[in-house]
């Protein structure tokens, strides 16, 4: 079997297809809103949609802050799926500023109603779009250099420090795609709904949880 992932279920978007595609990648998925099995997986994976105030109050309601804290804290090896990147900021402005983990410095802000040139943009941003990576993590040994991905978001974050940024695309201007900090690496975009791009990053998933 291979290493044992930890799909945190707190309620929000298709764990059943982001589990799948976890076993493709020769990973075992555990869904799971069970704090203690959290604890005890190999990696730890947050994906979701939906509103951000409406999750941090569902991770909040399940027991799971605290322990996702705490596994980020002590090495775990965490991916973060949309959601399970906005997430790890200081605060989002959806619905008004809300507190997020806190596990990394920024905001999570919408994108504007134009683009860089003045021409409106059409928000949320539905597609295919390159990724660009650059930077020092386990993750990016093992993926290309662009990729092509599926993004479905209306918001992205914005990092207080830009050295944490591994990923960047465009839509409108330049976005914060990736970031990556020790153990922790985290997409904007759906690794399960980006066919053999999404695969490729799920592998090198695999690699860094078998190289840890």
């Amino acid at each position: 079997m291979g290493p044992r992932i930890a799909l945190v279920d707190y309620g929000a978007g298709n764990l059943r297809s982001v589990a799948k595609a976890l076993e493709r990648s020769g990973m075992e998925p555990v869904v799971t809103g069970d704090p203690a099995v959290v604890r005890a997986a190999d990696g730890v994976l947050l994906p979701g949609v939906g509103a951000f105030r409406d999750a941090v109050n569902a991770l909040t309601k399940a027991g799971l802050v605290d322990v996702i804290r705490e596994v980020t804290d002590h090495g775990r090896p965490y991916l973060g799926i949309c959601f399970g990147l906005q997430l790890l900021f200081e605060e989002g402005e959806e619905h008004g500023v809300t507190p997020g983990l806190g596990i990394l410095g920024g905001r999570v802000t919408r994108f504007p109603e134009t683009d860089e040139h003045g021409e409106p943009l059409v928000v949320p941003h539905i597609g295919w779009n390159e990724v660009r990576y650059a930077g020092d993590h386990p993750m990016l040994e093992s993926l290309p250099e662009r990729d092509v991905y599926y993004f479905v978001h209306s918001y992205r974050p914005v990092p207080t420090d830009p050295s944490i940024i591994v990923g960047r695309a465009d839509y409108g201007g330049e976005f914060t795609a990736a970031v990556a900090r020790d153990n922790v690496f985290a997409v904007q975009f759906h690794p399960e709904k980006s066919q053999s791009a999404g695969k490729r990053l799920l592998d090198a998933y695999r690699v860094w949880l078998e190289q840890s």
